[in-house]
């Protein structure tokens, strides 16, 4: 018998409750216990844990039954299934990507084709590339982000800085890339055609990148990385041992090859990051010295230099360790609960209609077209906030404001890019949500740390709402509000 999700009248007060059943413990958790009490933050566990039984506990009192709540996390979990499949496609991939050579390689020659002074603007333009190839950011950020991030680690550049010029160039091009699944969801949720979406974000987005590209082509000289005369040794000693634990070939470049073919196609991303890792493992083979359990060993828990010194007569540098020690099935495993957990507190919160039935609430009264654009970014940056989830916010707020936009005479364009100005652009800022997670297990560095070095989305937001107050890039001219009919 097919499950029917039940609907009831949800008030502003019990939709408060929900949302704060998640305010509480982010408050408690992750501001006040670090800031004034001197203690450690919640884990993101525990916190969307909390949240959820807070949440599970109001429905109960509202008299849902545990099937209807079972019913609507399922729903949700379900809904979460590709995303967790591809986290642990990640985790794979990257694995296969070292002991295969292929990101020592890269490695290898970014250190001697980098120059210091320009790794910001580096790291902030290859990731724009590679992701507009692709369409995905998070690909982007485990790939070709860990190849700068670990040149950034050599040279003693700062990883803040990095971590923040790849996470903002990688989401430029995701955002802008016709292969990005959220580029498709926010133009497919107010039905326009994806073309015209990305048309409408070149308004925000482009002087948002160039601005921030230049930011941190002149903080390459502000903050130059700190190498000394003996990290000039430790750079070459770095490089001696990678040439000498891995051979490099030009074969070691089709599995990047594949990413881009795959993405080129538009083929689904789980079987192109598969098809490449097993391509990798075949060069990993072929091309290097390490044994097929080496191979087994590194795709379930990640590569270990220990089986490079096993190879290797030499000692190896502590920074080998450092570099290459990744990858594996179980190396996204912390976002990879992060995101079950948050998509259990969705489904519980999603059961009375929550987030909608606040958005439509608060924005009922809007009356002013810049009021309308505006209302419509904070909702967007309100609902991926609380639900970390792109597919989640285009569809509410979409649903939200189309009718809204289309009474006001304003393009749909608008609110397809009001939907990623706020909601895609705020997920790596939020240090709650699973990009800052992720971003944390693939580079190492904390969300709280390159925040306010993730200039494009900061400078994107900002722009967002001058243009909406301003009516740049909203198309103002054509605006004629429609007379209402009783």
């Amino acid at each position: 018998m097919k499950n029917i999700k039940k609907t009831r009248n949800t008030t502003i007060y019990q939709a408060l409750f929900a949302i704060g059943a998640l305010l509480f413990p982010v408050i408690y958790g992750l501001v006040f216990r670090p800031l004034f009490f001197g203690q450690t933050p919640l884990p993101l566990e525990l916190v969307f844990l909390c949240a959820s039984i807070l949440a599970m506990v109001q429905l109960s009192f509202l008299k849902f039954s545990w099937h209807d709540i079972q019913y609507s996390v399922s729903d949700k979990i379900s809904k979460a299934i590709p995303t967790l499949l591809l986290l642990f496609a990640i985790g794979l991939l990257v694995g296969s990507w070292i002991i295969s050579g292929t990101i020592p390689m890269l490695v290898a020659y970014g250190l001697k084709l980098i120059r210091p002074d320009y790794i910001f603007i580096f790291a902030f333009i290859v990731p724009i590339f590679f992701s507009l190839c692709t369409g995905t950011s998070w690909g982007s950020i485990a790939t070709i982000g860990l190849v700068i991030i670990t040149v950034a680690n050599v040279i003693n550049a700062d990883l803040a800085i990095v971590t923040g010029a790849i996470v903002g160039g990688a989401y430029f091009g995701d955002k802008l890339s016709p292969l990005s699944d959220t580029t498709n969801i926010a133009a497919i949720s107010v039905e326009i055609d994806v073309y015209e979406h990305i048309q409408s974000m070149f308004y925000s987005t482009l002087p948002a990148a160039l601005l921030a590209g230049g930011a941190f082509l002149i903080l390459g000289f502000i903050y130059p990385p700190q190498i000394q005369v003996n990290d000039l040794g430790v750079i070459q000693s770095t490089l001696n041992s990678i040439e000498t634990l891995f051979h490099f070939n030009v074969l070691l470049l089709l599995p990047p090859v594949i990413i881009f073919y795959g993405s080129f196609k538009r083929m689904s991303p789980l079987p192109v990051l598969i098809v490449s890792t097993f391509s990798a493992c075949c060069l990993s083979f072929l091309i290097q010295d390490y044994s097929f359990d080496n191979i087994i060993q590194t795709l379930y828990k990640g590569f270990d230099v220990n089986m490079a010194r096993l190879n290797s007569p030499d000692a190896l540098p502590e920074s080998i360790a450092t570099l290459f020690n990744r990858g594996g099935l179980y190396a996204l495993s912390e976002p990879i609960i992060i995101t079950l957990l948050v998509f259990i507190y969705v489904g519980i919160i999603d059961q009375i209609q929550a987030m909608p039935t606040l958005i439509n609430s608060l924005f009922r009264g809007i009356k002013k077209t810049s009021t309308l654009i505006a209302s419509s970014l904070v909702a967007s940056g309100l609902t991926n906030a609380m639900t970390s989830s792109q597919y989640a916010n285009s569809f509410i707020v979409g649903e939200a404001f189309a009718k809204k936009y289309d009474e006001f005479n304003v393009p749909r364009k608008v609110l397809s890019r009001s939907l990623e100005d706020t909601g895609t652009m705020l997920e790596s800022l939020i240090p709650w949500s699973t990009t800052a997670v992720f971003v944390y297990a693939t580079l190492g560095v904390s969300v709280l740390d390159y925040w306010h070095w993730q200039l494009l989305s900061l400078i994107n937001i900002l722009l967002a709402f001058i243009f909406a107050f301003t009516g740049f890039g909203c198309f103002h001219k054509s605006i004629k509000i429609k007379p209402k009919v009783d």
